[in-house]
């Protein structure tokens, strides 16, 4: 596969992060719905991208499967315009482009088809460089992606600035995480130079378990500053809150797990405004 960057033709840029890991039952929904709640609650406009197929980003942000006419199968397949898809949420500032399970065969239907890995970036470009009237103008857009290095997740990839991964406190770890980094470099050698980590973010963490410590310190030493300070911790109340259809920041924004995110939010906003200003320099 040859590069193909488009250029933008706009000004401001929205930063596109692609929450990405393939294995399943690492907190990356929770990260996705829950990070950008915070970021939408200290103002950011934030677009969040369910690219799973079991459409749990959607769920868990209250999205009824009837609501969704237009999904990210319809964006990647049909290419309808990313703005026919886009719904808003309860939650001001946050947005969604809901998934349904017709995306699990997209791969499939893509195999022979022109710009396969770059179909949702560009829906992204057609949407940002000419954006619609009425249209929200958004600072983050977050993709959650499916639990598993498909074509799919390569679609994500190929169309995000950098990749956040929410990784769990056990003991293969590190072992996922290099499969990780082996994915994003491909990527970024074939499709999307720019493509970065962003940062890793350490979740399902317990204090009582020596375990998580160990992993922590040793992703700490494999990954160095990409690691976030914030660490997720495992809590009730943020495993609750989707079965409510909200994220844990509205379920209970006094738990520990929201707190966490809340935090996490400004850790990210911090890392962006300083990867802006070394960009400006």
């Amino acid at each position: 596969m040859s590069v193909n960057h488009t250029p933008s033709l706009r000004a401001k840029e929205p930063r596109i992060l692609a929450v990405a890991n393939q294995k399943g039952g690492v907190g990356k929904t929770t990260t996705a719905i829950n990070l950008g709640t915070g970021l939408a609650a200290v103002g950011e406009k934030v677009l969040i991208i369910d690219l799973d197929p079991q459409g749990n980003a959607s769920t868990g942000l209250g999205i009824p499967r009837s609501a969704r006419e237009v999904s990210t199968y319809e964006i990647v397949i049909d290419e309808a315009p990313l703005e026919t898809a886009i719904l808003e949420t309860e939650i001001p500032n946050l947005s969604i482009v809901p998934s349904t399970v017709d995306l699990a065969g997209a791969e499939l239907e893509l195999i022979n088809v022109p710009r396969r890995s770059y179909r949702l970036r560009d829906a992204l470009n057609q949407y940002f460089n000419n954006l619609p009237q009425n249209c929200v103008d958004f600072d983050y857009v977050l993709i959650d992606c499916p639990p598993s290095l498909n074509l799919i997740t390569i679609n994500a990839m190929a169309a995000a600035n950098a990749v956040l991964v929410p990784l769990q406190c056990e003991f293969f770890a590190l072992e996922g995480l290099s499969q990780l980094m082996r994915t994003i470099d491909l990527v970024k050698n074939s499709l999307n130079p720019e493509l970065e980590i962003q940062g890793v973010v350490l979740t399902m963490f317990d204090r009582r378990n020596n375990l998580s410590d160990q992993v922590a310190k040793d992703v700490r030493a494999f990954m160095g500053e990409k690691v976030y300070d914030t660490v997720i911790p495992r809590n009730v109340r943020v495993s609750e809150a989707p079965s409510h259809g909200m994220p844990a920041l509205v379920y209970d924004h006094r738990c520990a797990g929201s707190r966490a995110y809340m935090r996490l939010a400004s850790e990210l906003i911090q890392r962006e405004r300083q990867l802006r200003a070394a960009a400006a320099a």
